[in-house]
């Protein structure tokens, strides 16, 4: 029986070893089973987690909501795009998802966009305590979306080339030489709600010829406002339309720049707030209610006008903690042309854009 082992005979211990050795592996893949459901449940998504397509500048609005998710403990996960298109690309997203969209929360940079989810049909009413403290030519009647923290469209003007005065804008726009003059592509962003303000006052015919006017006599069409505010605050240009938070980063850089707001029709300025709309697809209601409350604060819109975008409050706020340059946009903005019946006008006028800038 010496020779039992190598001849194939079992051990007289093998079955007890082989049990024993079973019974621990069961025992080890039970307790490494165990282990990734305790990981799945502690890492997996929350249910309350929150989906925000943000439009707005990473810079500013990331630690916006990361304050917000360490504070609330909702998880958010933020969409965004292109500093270019990010705009018109996230409505467009937004349409083509409809209701099988992931978004709870979007926040817009500009208003017009917005107002074209609103037309689709994709927002769902909320009339919180943010949306209570926002004026009523910034928000929609029923709730489907409110305007915060705005900016103004302004000439930027390099200043060594010529002042920054309404008179040598005039006469810079009569010369037969544009080349002096940019301007971002209208197909995007703020631009896209000048423009579409142009056209409702102006008309669509009258609009199509002016800017092609501009194009003929040399005016530069650029990829966005940062392009223009580059542009002129290095002598390129000698002045062309951009937004006030971009202008500020120039004037902040020393370089030499001047600005002044574009008027509209009956001397009325641009005023362009970011906004803020709940999705119909929002799976987490209460919390989107809580972020939309809390982007619609004095607390953020305070924030915003003391970064270095200077953006304009649109609620009431103590007077005294907005910078001095941010009170003077803010008398500016009382006097702004009221936005929300342009969706038609941006609807036709973005259409003309696509066909007339159609690669």
């Amino acid at each position: 029986r010496r020779c039992s082992t190598a001849t194939g005979t079992a051990h007289p211990n093998a079955d007890t070893t082989l049990g024993l050795t079973m019974r621990y592996g069961l025992l080890a893949c039970m307790i490494a089973v165990l282990g990734v459901m305790a990981w799945y449940v502690v890492s997996a998504p929350d249910d309350q987690t929150l989906v925000v397509y943000c439009a707005h500048d990473l810079q500013f609005s990331e630690p916006i909501l990361k304050t917000f998710e360490a504070e609330t403990g909702i998880p958010v996960v933020i969409v965004s795009d292109t500093d270019a298109t990010k705009s018109l690309e996230l409505v467009q997203q937004l349409i083509r998802e409809g209701d099988r969209s992931n978004c709870d929360v979007f926040w817009n940079n500009q208003l017009l966009g917005t107002i074209q989810l609103q037309r689709a049909g994709l927002l769902q009413s909320y009339q919180g305590s943010g949306y209570q403290r926002i004026p009523t030519e910034f928000k929609d009647p029923e709730g489907l979306w409110a305007g915060f923290a705005a900016r103004l469209r302004v000439w930027i003007v390099n200043t060594d080339k010529m002042p920054a005065t309404y008179e040598a804008i005039d006469a810079a726009l009569a010369s037969e030489d544009l080349s002096g003059m940019a301007i971002a592509q209208p197909m995007f962003g703020t631009t896209l709600s000048h423009y579409s303000l142009l056209w409702s006052q102006m008309g669509g015919e009258a609009l199509q010829q002016q800017h092609r006017d501009f194009v003929q006599r040399g005016c530069r069409v650029v990829s966005g406002n940062a392009t223009v505010k580059n542009l002129v605050a290095e002598g390129v240009c000698r002045f062309g339309m951009t937004d006030t938070d971009d202008y500020f980063v120039a004037a902040d850089a020393g370089l030499p720049v001047g600005k002044l707001p574009i008027l509209a029709e009956g001397g009325q300025t641009i005023c362009i707030p970011n906004s803020v709309a709940i999705l119909r697809s929002c799976d987490n209601l209460e919390a989107a209610q809580r972020l939309v409350d809390y982007l619609l604060s004095e607390r953020i819109e305070l924030e915003l006008a003391q970064s270095e975008s200077r953006q304009i409050p649109l609620g009431p706020i103590v007077a005294a903690e907005i910078p001095a340059d941010v009170q003077e946009l803010a008398e500016s903005a009382r006097n702004a042309a009221d936005l929300r019946g342009l969706g038609q006008a941006r609807e036709e006028c973005l259409n003309w854009l696509k066909a007339e800038y159609a690669p």
